[in-house]
């Protein structure tokens, strides 16, 4: 993919959150430290999951590598938008700008798939239990993982395929604090109502395509567990519900952004801190405090740690 030689456009202006100095302060401080306990939380969950022997399941590793998407996606354009509370000129270069495209889409397509992959996994384990350790071997963990992320880059690159050669020749500012595809594409020099409709069908609808059939999931799954009274399935009800719950905060946002790309909501800045920076930091927040095997690892995991610290330091 060659950039355009039409545009005249080197820079895009991010207008950010606020054009407050005050509230830019208060912004700033807050999150910086969403921010870090958003990288430290999921950074946790994934050393904890490697480190300790019980938590080498199939649905343990594809939590660990969902806390790894949450915490790229959390990365892609915050740390960019914590530095801009404290600059007058937020600017990013047109390549800085498409590079955050590529990153949003590449890491929201893998994060759908593994959602997927998820909800697949705990239907064999509640559906059809005998053969799950079968079924979800190592390699087909492995197998899925990598699927998650060849269909995020050529999602991203189907996005761009396009919109690298578009000419941006006149306005250059993005009402929001990243470079987001609705939003750069408007500024383009010629009519993008077609592009946006491409946009809708593969990035819209597939999110709610995906959505509905998670739901359907979800479903099967719960009538399933409501059939068994034993403490297994109330345990399986739990994870389940954590497990809805993060599919319902990352898909919810999505599917109103993309679907309805061609109208300017004032919410839609709202839902973009929400999906690219929150749900980042909700995901290892509900999965560790509704848990318990995760909760009791990461205190062994702690306990550990600190007896080794002490160790050393005494003489």
């Amino acid at each position: 993919m060659a950039w355009s030689n039409e545009s005249v456009v080197t820079e895009f202006i991010l207008r950010g959150l606020s054009s407050s100095s005050e509230l830019q302060i208060f912004c700033f401080l807050f999150f910086s430290i969403i921010y870090a306990a958003t990288v430290l939380g999921n950074l946790l969950i994934v050393l904890t999951i490697m480190l300790e022997p019980r938590l080498h399941s199939p649905m343990y590793f594809l939590l660990g590598n969902l806390s790894f998407i949450d915490m790229s996606l959390a990365s892609f354009a915050t740390p960019k938008m914590i530095a801009d509370f404290l600059s007058e000129h937020k600017a990013i270069s047109f390549e800085g700008c498409i590079t955050q495209i590529f990153f949003l889409h590449l890491l929201g397509g893998a994060e759908i798939v593994l959602l997927i992959a998820m909800s697949f996994d705990r239907y064999v384990a509640i559906c059809k239990p005998l053969r799950y350790l079968t079924i979800m071997s190592q390699r087909t963990c492995i197998g899925l993982v990598i699927l998650s992320w060849v269909v995020g880059i050529f999602h991203a690159l189907s996005q761009l395929a396009f919109t690298v050669n578009l000419p941006f020749c006149g306005p250059n500012e993005v009402d929001s604090f990243f470079c987001d595809l609705p939003l750069v594409i408007k500024l383009a020099c010629i009519d993008t109502y077609i592009l946006g409709v491409f946009m809708i069908s593969t990035s819209g609808m597939i999110a709610l395509v995906c959505f509905i059939l998670l739901v359907i999931s979800y479903t099967i799954i719960l009538v399933t567990v409501r059939q068994r009274s034993s403490g297994r399935s109330s345990k399986a009800l739990s994870t389940c519900s954590a497990h809805f719950t993060v599919v319902t905060l990352f898909f919810g946002p999505c599917i109103f952004i993309y679907v309805w790309p061609f109208t300017d909501f004032p919410i839609d800045k709202v839902l973009s801190v929400f999906y690219t920076i929150f749900t980042p930091l909700l995901n290892p927040v509900i999965y560790t405090l509704r848990n318990k095997d995760v909760k009791d690892s990461m205190r062994k995991l702690s306990s550990r740690m600190f007896k080794s610290r002490k160790t050393v330091q005494t003489p």
